[in-house]
């Protein structure tokens, strides 16, 4: 694989909170180093819906020698909300890319879903439900799909007037995304869960297959699960056994789980493997920390770091979390593959 990656959340912004709290220049700007140096990694997906954090966190990426993956992820904006967003993130990245970055852009992720207008529902939960009912999802995916075509188009002509660097779009499968507005082919469906794990490898053979035939490379840009026992069967779906309150918050877990690091750092290597053996250029493990799930709900965080309630870390003790298992195996797997570039 060409980029050996990793998401970076810099806040999903919902109401008047995000998913990044607080948001400490001094902290991302280790972090990067982190990422670089220990985790071998040579490419970072950076994520969130502030321009400003999105900014300074591919900034300090690129400082360190990362490939910045530029990525607005936004939260219940309408289409001119984010075609905004997309214009100035774009500007923001094109600057970074004059003074030397190597970077690339992604005109959002996931917009079907987190985009208002698209699905039937107001909130993001109430758009996911549609997805579970498979009467419903055959009466809207037609019409979604001419409202993608139209945003996307439009998001590609601003962008690239904007940005003189290669562009994507983090997708879901079911948008129907027309690839030939774009340098690179890339999903946010790397998760294979135990109901599909049979047919997981042909999904991605064909996955790179089509943008083989596109003659452009495909990049897999989420993959992972979290730190509980079980957690690799279900890979997206963890967050569905968390309660959720104001800001959307967990307030509690729905049962009991076993910590499982080794399930974690184990599910990561296979999936990788088979990115590797199918052809796919660039993958970003989901996700170095989430911030927002602390003590108890880092059983389902994806993060490879344990973010602490309070105090800082022994190994890192000038950093707020802790390693993971898959911390380490990560780091060693990009460390081999770093060796063979």
């Amino acid at each position: 694989m060409r980029i050996r990656g990793i998401n970076y959340d810099t806040g999903f912004l919902s109401g008047d909170t995000t998913t990044r709290e607080p948001f400490d220049p001094r902290i991302v700007q280790r972090e990067m180093q982190v990422i670089r140096r220990d985790l071998h990694c040579n490419g970072v997906r950076i994520a969130g819906g502030d321009a400003d954090r999105l900014e300074l966190a591919a900034t300090c990426a690129a400082e360190v020698g990362l490939e910045v993956w530029f990525c607005p992820f936004t939260h219940s904006l309408t289409s001119d909300e984010v075609l905004a967003l997309l214009a100035d993130c774009a500007e923001r990245a094109e600057r970074l890319r004059r003074a030397g970055a190597r970077i690339l852009f992604l005109t959002g992720s996931e917009l079907s879903i987190v985009t208002t207008g698209f699905l039937p529902g107001n909130t993001l939960p109430e758009r996911m439900a549609v997805l579970t009912d498979p009467v419903r999802v055959r009466q809207v995916i037609p019409e979604m799909r001419v409202r993608m075509k139209e945003l996307l188009g439009k998001a590609v002509e601003l962008v690239r007037a904007r940005f003189g660097g290669k562009i994507s779009y983090a997708s879901l499968p079911f948008e129907g995304v027309d690839w030939s507005l774009f340098d690179i082919i890339a999903t946010d469906a790397g998760y294979r869960t135990a109901a599909m794990a049979d047919r997981f490898r042909d999904q991605m053979r064909v996955f790179v297959d089509q943008g083989r035939a596109l003659g452009k490379p495909v990049a897999i840009t989420e993959f992972g699960c979290a730190t509980h026992r079980g957690a690799s069967n279900l890979a997206d779906r963890e967050e569905n056994i968390i309660e959720w309150g104001e800001g959307a918050r967990p307030v509690r877990l729905k049962g009991e789980f076993t910590r499982n690091e080794e399930e974690q750092a184990r599910y990561i290597g296979e999936l990788l493997g088979v990115f590797e053996t199918e052809g796919v250029d660039a993958a970003f493990v989901y996700t170095f920390a989430r911030y927002d799930f602390r003590g108890e709900f880092d059983l389902v965080s994806k993060g490879i770091v344990k973010v602490l309630e309070s105090g800082y870390g022994q190994r890192y003790p000038d950093m707020p979390w802790e390693p993971k298992a898959a911390f380490d195996a990560l780091g060693e797997r990009y460390r081999i593959y770093s060796g063979k570039l």
